[in-house]
């Protein structure tokens, strides 16, 4: 497992990771009526593809702690693994808050945050075009991307929308 930080390494941006990057979808994410940020799916293959590089992007609508993005996606990471019998343990449970600190950054209104699949390896973090994470985990991955892809999620209507199944 390798986890490297944006000084370490170059970047040309999120969709250097995901050519062609094409939409296949986008939807709101609301709590309590209020959008906390927009997401659009970009991958290289549509439909979406198992073994084909994608980008998730989130642009918030809201101010966001990076402790609070860690801590939300990481319980969502633990109720889906739950729900699917694959419940992470507590030090993997560490090990992914550990990423995510370092992948993440607090966010404002307008400020993006763009998650890279890479198939076989892991996942590489964006704030805006600026590399902040590669880490070499696939089931950290698998975990993460969940949140917005598993069956299981808690938007489902916006899973819909992000795989290109409705409008």
């Amino acid at each position: 497992m390798t986890i490297l930080c944006a000084p370490v390494l170059a970047a040309a941006g999120w969709r250097a990771d995901v050519q062609p990057a094409r939409l296949s979808g986008e939807g709101e994410f609301r709590v309590f009526g209020f959008r906390l940020y927009t997401a659009q799916l970009w991958s290289a293959r549509l439909p979406l593809a198992p073994q084909a590089p994608f980008a998730l992007q989130l642009t918030y609508d809201r101010s966001i702690k990076r402790e609070r993005l860690v801590e939300t996606s990481l319980d969502e990471m633990k109720r889906i693994g739950s729900a699917g019998g694959t419940a992470p343990g507590p030090q993997q449970l560490e090990r992914w808050r550990a990423y995510m600190a370092l992948a993440f950054v607090d966010v404002r209104p307008g400020d993006t945050l763009t998650g890279v699949f890479v198939p076989g390896k892991g996942v590489r973090f964006y704030a805006g075009e600026q590399l902040t994470a590669d880490i070499d985990d696939p089931d950290f991955a698998q975990a993460f991307f969940s949140i917005w892809l598993d069956p299981a999620t808690r938007a489902p209507a916006l899973r819909q929308r992000l795989l290109g199944l409705t409008r």
